[in-house]
């Protein structure tokens, strides 16, 4: 299902998730950070996530592909190809995942695409099943919230699976927002 809506607070990042900081652009802004030059606070700050045995890692930096491969099979993605997930992160607008410390591994992920000033997508937003609950795919989606609103950016839509989607509503997230219906190409055969 394709959610939309009008989402707002800010915070930079971007592949490399830069680390200079925007002119704040707050728009009906609901989700907030402090990280990023303006008052906004968070749900969960990045010393709360440390403190819990977490790293919060911005950028592709120092993600390796095959267990973030992992994490998308624990969740039901298909397994991809290592290969093409590295062209996916060299053309996306914001990585963010988080480590878990003791491991080195990653435990939660979400990117977002988009044109860079008007409109932007976030895609494979997981959280490995044995730490799902506790907060850190709420830390991503609101630091990339943040992100996209720092520039400006307000029409933020996502991709869901039906069962979860009362992840994001409390995140401001709206399905159809102004009877607007989404379509998606889809090749898939007619049945004969």
């Amino acid at each position: 299902m394709l959610l939309r809506g009008i989402i707002s607070a800010p915070l930079p990042t971007s592949l490399r998730l830069r680390l200079a900081t925007p002119p704040c652009h707050p728009r009906n802004a609901a989700v907030f950070s402090s990280s990023s030059g303006c008052d906004y606070p968070l749900s969960v700050s990045d010393e709360i996530l440390e403190s819990r045995g977490f790293v919060l890692r911005r950028g592709a930096d120092g993600l390796d592909l095959d267990e973030l491969n992992g994490v998308f099979v624990a969740v039901g993605f298909p397994r991809r190809d290592p290969e093409k997930i590295r062209v996916a992160l060299e053309h996306t607008e914001a990585v963010l995942w988080v480590e878990q410390r003791r491991t080195r591994r990653p435990v939660a992920f979400a990117r977002a695409t988009g044109d860079g000033v008007f409109n932007a997508i976030i895609w494979d937003v997981v959280v490995d099943p044995s730490f799902q609950g506790i907060g850190l795919g709420k830390a991503l989606i609101e630091r990339l919230i943040q992100h996209l609103l720092n520039k400006g950016i307000s029409n933020i839509a996502l991709y869901s699976e039906p069962r979860v989607l009362g992840f994001y509503r409390p995140l401001g997230f709206v399905a159809d927002p102004d009877g607007i219906r989404g379509m998606v190409y889809s090749r898939k055969q007619k049945k004969k």
